[in-house]
């Protein structure tokens, strides 16, 4: 009876943290419907007519660009990413090379940088190429963001691999290639999803190097919400309106990788 009432608290406690939560983003959808006067009503109002309007405004003003923008720059990285960070992971794990802690400590410390640190000479080697404002230098630029973090990633998942099983298929004939095809990637698939989903939102998400490298040309989707800060006012309903919008991407994405993704985060939690 104790531990019945115990699983029923706990759930009750499971329910109410998830509320918490995702109630900033029920309001945000909530304030996308909003005409301007009641999103900025204090206190907040909770009955009001919904409208499509502000959703009008936002494609109005031609978010689509941006939006294509953050897509493709973040599809084009991750894709890079995982190819780069999967050799490197199995470089570092299955098959260790020489001074392999070394190899992981420098991969690491790339992050210990400030991003604003780099701007300066990263700008200059922009504006050198001819690169400013070019979705492909965002491409470079987010690859190796998010490379460290992938391959500690994705040597983690590759630690998990039997060796038994590495053995087995040399045993049986089976090169490189297809020890990695067909072994090593079914078994850290769930685990590769995540690390790829990860890369893909941090991606999504970056706004401090693409405010100051990129403008008309190339500019991203976080970019676009800050517009609607101006001096004539903050336009909190519009702007939720394109906060939506610009979610949706990453929600879709994590909604179809959900089950890969709880397992590749779960991948080496129980031994």
């Amino acid at each position: 009876m104790r531990a019945r009432l115990s699983h029923t608290v706990w759930g009750v406690v499971a329910w109410i943290a998830g509320i918490v939560f995702v109630f900033p983003v029920i309001w945000l959808v909530l304030t996308s419907f909003k005409q301007e006067q009641a999103a900025a009503s204090n206190p907040p109002s909770w009955s009001f007519t919904p409208t499509l309007h502000q959703y009008e405004q936002i494609f109005d003003r031609n978010i689509t660009p941006f939006l294509l923008n953050s897509l493709m720059a973040s599809l084009f990285s991750t894709l890079l990413v995982i190819l780069l960070a999967t050799p490197a992971a199995y470089a570092l794990s299955l098959k260790p090379v020489a001074k392999w802690t070394d190899s992981l400590f420098f991969f690491i410390s790339t992050k210990m940088m400030p991003a604003v640190a780099a701007l300066l000479p990263v700008y200059l080697l922009a504006k050198h190429l001819g690169m400013l404002d070019n979705v492909w230098t965002m491409v470079i630029l987010y690859t190796s963001m998010n490379l460290p973090l992938a391959v500690w990633m994705m040597r983690s998942f590759l630690l998990e691999v039997p060796r038994e099983v590495l053995e087995a298929g040399e045993v049986d004939g089976a090169g490189l290639l297809t020890s990695i095809r067909r072994i090593i990637l079914p078994i850290v698939s769930p685990g590769l999803a995540a690390t790829a989903l990860i890369c893909f939102i941090f991606a999504w998400n970056e706004f401090f190097l693409a405010v100051n490298l990129t403008a008309t040309n190339a500019g991203t989707a976080p970019i676009f919400l800050v517009g609607f800060i101006s001096s004539e006012g903050l336009f909190l309903a519009r702007l939720c309106a394109a906060a939506t919008l610009v979610s949706l991407p990453v929600l879709i994405a994590g909604w179809l990788a959900q089950n890969k993704l709880v397992r590749g985060l779960s991948m080496g939690a129980v031994k």
